[in-house]
């Protein structure tokens, strides 16, 4: 019988730190993100577009079929939609169906919190700017307060309903927070992206020298969150070369204007996570991680809910 889980039951099951550590664990298990089959994109009719994204490693393989809907919000509807079919890796028997806007939702800041381990200065509280007021900014809000200390948060985005409601969600975290503007930037520690924008956010000359930024809201070749005079004075660090030099506009569209070349990358998950460079980057430049999510990604993390959930049996982890 597949064992189903809810969005109720997955959220229950693990933090994005343990998720971080799940992926972390793939990584070192010798997991090449280089090699990950790309994600398949089928235009719906009406607007919407429909992601299917496989992956195998170790004792599992799995899929998700993900649904993205930008008019599902009006309608007061998910943007993300989906599932996500777990399998036995010898028999490739299903073991488990799973919520997939809520692995995204999990997944997405537990990439995001893995680099901030490496990037993100330590020893005092960070000032985080934040972009978005969806399901994506309150699971980064948390996922930075898992791995860092957080000493005050500004809230930008469009919706001033949201900029308030998430607001009150970070105070209630013991995180003083304020709705802000996209020059709160100048001054900040971290910036995290976690928008619907296809156009930039801010003017990358405002960020300081050794502040992070994370950039997590799109991918595709033509749509960004950030501009190209941040990636070009950046160290720029990605899931995989391979899916960033495919899907990733922030650096796509920098390339395309002459403003960079495709060696501009200097480093990957993989390599922050085996030491094989130094982390953070060349002193005096800003640090921007981009992550367009990978199909690897959504498995380690479905597998680590399935063995939180206590229905792994015998089964190795990923």
């Amino acid at each position: 019988m597949i064992r189903q889980f809810g969005a109720e039951e997955l959220a229950g099951l693990i933090g994005p730190a343990g998720a971080a550590d799940a992926l972390a664990d793939a990584l070192r298990a010798g997991l090449d993100p280089e090699s990950c089959p790309q994600r398949s994109a089928v235009a719906v009719p009406g607007g919407g577009e429909l992601l299917l994204m496989p992956a195998a490693q170790g004792a599992y393989a799995g899929v998700k079929i993900a649904g993205v809907a930008p008019g599902n919000p009006a309608r007061g509807l998910p943007r993300i939609t989906g599932s996500y079919l777990l399998l036995d890796g010898a028999t490739l028997r299903p073991v488990a169906l799973l919520d997939g806007a809520a692995l995204t939702a999990l997944r997405t800041p537990a990439v995001s919190a893995l680099a901030l381990r490496y990037l993100a200065p330590e020893g005092r509280p960070l000032r985080l700017v934040l972009f978005g007021s969806g399901p994506q900014a309150y699971g980064h809000l948390h996922a930075a307060a898992a791995v860092r200390e957080l000493g005050r948060a500004v809230v930008v985005a469009r919706d001033p309903a949201g900029v308030r409601k998430l607001v009150g969600h970070a105070e209630s975290l013991g995180i003083p927070a304020r709705a802000g503007t996209a020059a709160d930037v100048a001054g900040a520690d971290l910036v995290l992206c976690c928008t619907t924008a296809r156009t930039p956010l801010f003017d990358g000359r405002l960020v300081d020298p050794g502040a992070v930024v994370v950039a997590v809201g799109s991918h595709e070749p033509d749509a960004r969150e950030t501009d190209t005079a941040l990636v070009r004075r950046s160290a720029v660090y990605v899931e995989a070369r391979s899916a960033a030099l495919r899907e990733a506009g922030d650096l796509l569209i920098p390339e395309a204007e002459g403003a960079i070349g495709p060696g501009h990358i200097n480093g990957t998950l993989a390599d922050l996570v085996a030491g094989r460079m130094p982390a953070p980057g060349p002193p005096g430049c800003p640090q921007l991680f981009k992550s367009v999510g990978m199909a690897w990604e959504d498995l380690a993390v479905a597998v680590a809910m399935y063995h939180a959930a206590g229905a792994g049996g015998a089964h190795s982890e990923t």
